[in-house]
């Protein structure tokens, strides 16, 4: 199943689930308990926007009503936190994990700091976003649609690592032919924004929530211009205009009328595997392997009744955007079309990787 058939499903599943909702399994009770839910990035990046949209949600519809607070594990790109939360053993259902695309790489890619396996946890809900990269004032004033102006400077961007999701921005930005040169190491992407609102960076891109919450004020002030989003999937899985911002040109469309990038070809089918992998099923939520059923079951019915409140949709399109919510099953399905690209995709990233940055991966 595509992303776009199983979001289409989705749709259908919570028509179902709000007109037949089931409660969870009264021997579950959370009541007086603390649910830490765990980010392995800064608090200032997008999983943190996520994850603080979701938690109190989520405390609402829980069994007992439990308390939820979010907590940030950041370091490695995100590797630290997903390598502890590897040795977690948990049965009583207080710990929650929370992962994104800058998770995925590196587990696709054969990161040497992987100690990690997705197949050991339990995927109990997953959503998706988008993302949008902009220009200072200056730059953006060049912009006409296309990068033809943009490629007589060198941008300076703030980097978590090449092998995160900023491979997605920072290929897109080599096919366009910027000279993009990104300083790693930054902790999380509302890192890379701080450093580009003190001008110490010319160019960033961030996922939908932060850009939501932390961007768009720079560009309704004047001081950062939108050159493009990185788009969605239509139901043939065709890229089209993100729906969170439906006037922002897609990457592909810039790519089109920039001379010298092409929609098709190695870069371009490389592009385009590693954004489905790393966006339209973005962020996960996971409970710790040995996690009894009842447990699991109960969380499935709890992010189940967020996603059916008659109040989502509006509440989500002003802080995480317009994208599908996958729970239960339906989040293992998705999981398994994130942790998995074409071969070679994989052997062009890789290479790209070590020509690019001198970023050595794969086994």
């Amino acid at each position: 199943m595509t992303i776009a058939k199983l979001a289409r499903h989705t749709t259908f599943a919570v028509a179902a689930a709000a007109a037949f909702a089931l409660p969870a399994k009264a021997e579950v009770d959370f009541s007086d308990e603390t649910i830490e839910w765990v980010i392995p990035f800064s608090e200032t990046g997008g999983s943190a926007r996520w994850a603080n949209f979701f938690a109190p949600l989520l405390a609402e519809a829980a069994p007992g009503e439990p308390t939820v607070v979010v907590k940030f594990m950041p370091g490695a790109g995100s590797t630290k936190g997903a390598n502890w939360f590897q040795d977690q053993e948990h049965d009583e259902g207080t710990l929650l994990f929370g992962t994104s695309g800058s998770t995925q790489f590196p587990y696709l890619l054969g990161d040497p700091r992987v100690r990690y396996e997705y197949k050991d946890w339990i995927p109990v809900m997953a959503s998706g976003t988008g993302g949008v990269a902009y220009l200072n004032a200056e730059d953006g004033a060049k912009f006409d649609g296309s990068a033809n102006g943009l490629k007589d400077k060198t941008f300076i961007y703030g980097s978590q690592g090449a092998t995160r999701l900023d491979l997605v921005p920072l290929l897109a930005w080599e096919m366009l032919g910027m000279e993009v040169e990104p300083v790693f190491g930054i902790q999380g992407r509302g890192d890379g924004r701080l450093m580009f609102e003190r001008g110490e960076a010319t160019i960033d891109y961030q996922t939908s929530a932060a850009y939501l919450s932390g961007s768009v004020p720079l560009v309704e002030a004047g001081t950062a211009v939108p050159m493009m989003s990185w788009g969605a999937l239509d139901e043939n899985g065709n890229i089209v205009r993100d729906p969170t911002f439906p006037d922002i040109p897609t990457f592909k469309e810039v790519c089109e009328a920039t001379e010298g990038c092409e929609t098709s070809g190695e870069a371009w089918e490389a592009w385009k595997a590693f954004f489905i992998s790393g966006f339209p099923v973005q962020k996960l939520a996971f409970l710790p392997q040995g996690t009894p059923q009842e447990v699991v079951d109960a969380y499935v019915a709890a992010f189940d009744a967020v996603r059916s409140r008659d109040d989502f949709d509006q509440l989500a399109a002003k802080q995480v955007g317009q994208y599908p919510v996958f729970v239960g099953d339906e989040a293992a399905q998705a999981l398994e079309l994130a942790i998995n690209v074409p071969d070679n995709a994989k052997v062009f990233v890789i290479q790209w990787l070590k020509d690019a940055y001198g970023v050595e991966v794969g086994n």
